[in-house]
């Protein structure tokens, strides 16, 4: 009988001692003098090994110690229920794509005490893992550990941010056995997949409003989390589960002024395009653009006058004007304002006496501001990105959009600010659009995300 292969976790790896084939991620590191693979492989890695008839002494596993108390989680909704199930199904890998405002962290809180196991949870942000610290200790029952934020207390039960577990992944590698992922279109990214990558934990739970990114590495999640278990998307939701809404687009003229300025600058821009045969569909092949204008003295003419393009329309007068007939025809409503520049929002903020929010403001300041608006003390606020994701907003039931991205995920991200359900309410967004600019095309395409396509 061949002698024991011996496996040990190291900084985010698994050693392979004692066998010279063939395994799954595996690769033969010359330095060790045996086979490594990332921690994330771990059990194909053992089981390839077992089928093979070896003698397993397994020395990667160290989980932290513990249990969940008595449990105090109300009772699913029916769609909640069902998102569980195809996740349990799925061998606890896997990801479930709902609405914000549906509640997917109560769909992970039962998963994590149904399993009973040492879990880590990963947020974007520090008003988040606030939020899920509080949900989990009321929910479970348990001492809470953090990750972020100034605090390192690692335990049963710990919430950490992207950061904060992408810093310490090698030392937190074989410690869970279950990674939840809230906001999991983050996890792709060249840094925080990391955390997914050196890691044995078997189960895998990805909560997200928006599963398509714009740079494809969205299909990355099915090998780092798992297949999508379970997806509805706004339009099923609405009315039963969400606040009905409407989606109005209102448009608006550029001043003869600012027409004739981006005639010129977009013209140059297409003009570019058009001269090298690019067609420019994507975010890779905007990057296209971008890398050539490093090496070309036309390319970065072109470039330079898409982005002042861009930001006259973001800032035309036409659009504020609009703004405050909104702000008069919804007078007793709470609105949140969304703008892609802070200088606009600085401008509206002054302008019109609106308090602003953006990743400049302080957590204080933010917290007493979304204080005052859930209070009714103010009835607007202003931001660029900041309450798209990762903070609790009050029952705003009124969205103004009036410059943004393409992208669908900020788009659906924003919708969702306003649809959390009430008795009676009626949501409404708005988008305020240039005619005759790439906003027209731009707002029809970030439409279609609702549809979960």
């Amino acid at each position: 009988m061949p002698p024991p292969v011996v496996l040990e976790y190291e900084r985010g790896t698994v050693v392979v001692k004692g066998f010279r084939g063939e395994l799954p991620g595996c690769k033969w590191d010359v330095r060790s003098g045996c086979l490594r693979a990332l921690a994330y492989k771990y059990f194909e890695v053992k089981r390839a090994l077992e089928e093979m008839g070896f003698e397993v002494i397994d020395k990667v596993l160290s989980p932290i110690g513990g249990s969940i108390g008595t449990p105090h989680i109300k009772p699913l909704r029916s769609y909640q229920e069902e998102a569980l199930e195809e996740w349990l199904k799925a061998g606890m890998r896997g990801i479930v794509v709902l609405p914000t405002g549906t509640g997917k962290t109560l769909i992970a809180i039962k998963a994590i005490a149904t399993l009973n196991e040492p879990t880590l949870v990963v947020v974007p942000t520090i008003e988040l893992l606030e939020q899920w610290r509080s949900q989990l200790a009321k929910s479970l029952n348990v001492d809470v550990g953090v990750l972020g934020g100034g605090e390192k207390k690692i335990s049963f039960i710990t919430v950490s941010t992207y950061s904060s577990a992408y810093m310490h992944a090698e030392e937190l590698g074989n410690k869970f056995k279950l990674l939840v992922f809230d906001e999991v279109h983050h996890l792709p990214s060249e840094s925080f997949r990391q955390i997914a990558l050196l890691s044995t934990a078997p189960h895998r739970l990805g909560l997200t409003a928006t599963f398509e990114r714009e740079d494809g590495r969205h299909v990355d999640l099915l090998d780092l989390v798992g297949e999508v278990v379970y997806r509805k998307a706004v339009y099923e939701m609405k009315s039963k589960h969400l606040a009905d809404f409407d989606l109005v687009r209102v448009y608006v003229e550029l001043t003869d002024e600012e027409k004739l300025k981006f005639s010129k600058l977009f013209s140059m821009y297409k003009d570019f395009l058009e001269k090298k045969g690019w067609k420019l569909k994507s975010l890779q092949d905007f990057r296209r653009l971008i890398m050539a204008s490093g090496l070309s003295k036309e390319a970065r003419r072109a470039l330079l006058a898409w982005r002042d393009a861009r930001l006259l329309v973001l800032n035309s007068v036409s659009k504020l004007d609009v703004l405050k007939d909104l702000l008069r025809r919804h007078k007793g409503d709470r609105i949140i304002i969304f703008t892609e520049l802070n200088k606009a929002v600085r401008r509206i903020s002054k302008e019109l006496l609106i308090p602003e929010i953006t990743y400049k403001t302080g957590s204080k300041e933010r917290a007493e501001v979304m204080e005052l608006f859930r209070s009714g003390v103010y009835r607007a606020v202003v931001t660029s990105k900041v309450l798209e994701e990762g903070i609790d907003v009050p029952d705003a039931n009124v969205a103004i959009v009036l410059s943004g991205t393409g992208s669908r995920r900020a788009f659906i991200q924003r919708l969702g600010r306003i649809l959390r359900p009430a008795p009676g309410k009626r949501a409404v967004l708005y988008e305020v659009v240039a005619k005759g600019t790439p906003e027209v095309m731009i707002s029809r395409r970030r439409r279609r995300g609702l549809t979960g396509g």
